[in-house]
């Protein structure tokens, strides 16, 4: 009960965020950016005991950690990299933890499956040709990132053909939104500016941390 008024007020705090964002108050949305994942955060840390649960609150702590960091990431390159690491180790993480949660669950669809990779490798191969020119120094530091992403997307997708139904879907959309917003700031940084890039940048970001949470712990959920 607990957890999902937790998981409730994150919504209602993401929209009133979200809303700052949107109309460009800066400085609000920077002091209020902190607290946004430690809804996230309280609510897995008050949900009942799981299999995956330290694992998921070492998610999204690293993820907070690298929200932190990359609020200072117009100070110099450093603060980005250190940002960019936070999130790669947040994505291992995730990986980490879908495989747990696959040793619980042996379903198979091998043709939907190989549909996926196909599609997360072609996704892979368009991003690093558009975004490669134009990353100088850090070409192998990105590829590693979009390398990582793509195979916590492929744990999603392998959880999705595995897991029961609600839960596998709420984790493979967030995981899908997830990849999405990466791009949306990859996009943004080393190819060209977007409109409102923050703004979408943080709205798919927030949406796919819910969405990921939200499955999780309903995939865990005591009958």
């Amino acid at each position: 009960m607990k957890s999902d008024i937790i998981l409730k007020s994150f919504i209602g705090f993401s929209l009133f965020y979200l809303s700052f964002l949107l109309f460009g108050n800066e400085n609000t949305v920077w002091f209020l950016k902190p607290y946004l994942l430690p809804f996230l955060i309280l609510a897995v840390y008050f949900h009942e005991k799981f299999v995956t649960k330290k694992n998921l609150l070492t998610a999204l702590t690293l993820s907070w950690i690298g929200d932190i960091i990359l609020m200072f990431a117009d100070k110099g390159e450093l603060y980005f990299i250190a940002g960019l690491i936070a999130f790669l180790l947040s994505h291992i993480s995730y990986i980490i933890l879908f495989s747990k949660q696959l040793k619980i669950y042996l379903k198979k669809s091998k043709i939907i499956f190989w549909v996926g990779v196909t599609a997360i490798a072609f996704y892979l191969i368009v991003m690093m040709l558009i975004l490669l020119p134009s990353l100088g120094d850090l070409k192998i530091p990105v590829f590693v990132y979009a390398l990582t992403i793509s195979i916590m997307l492929l744990f999603a997708l392998k959880g999705f053909l595995n897991w029961q139904k609600p839960a596998n879907i709420y984790i493979l959309i967030g995981a899908i939104i997830f990849v999405a917003s990466d791009s949306i700031l990859a996009f943004d940084k080393f190819y060209t500016p977007l409109q409102y890039s923050s703004f979408l940048i943080m709205a798919t970001y927030l949406t796919a941390q819910y969405l990921i949470v939200t499955g999780i712990l309903k995939l865990n959920k005591k009958k």
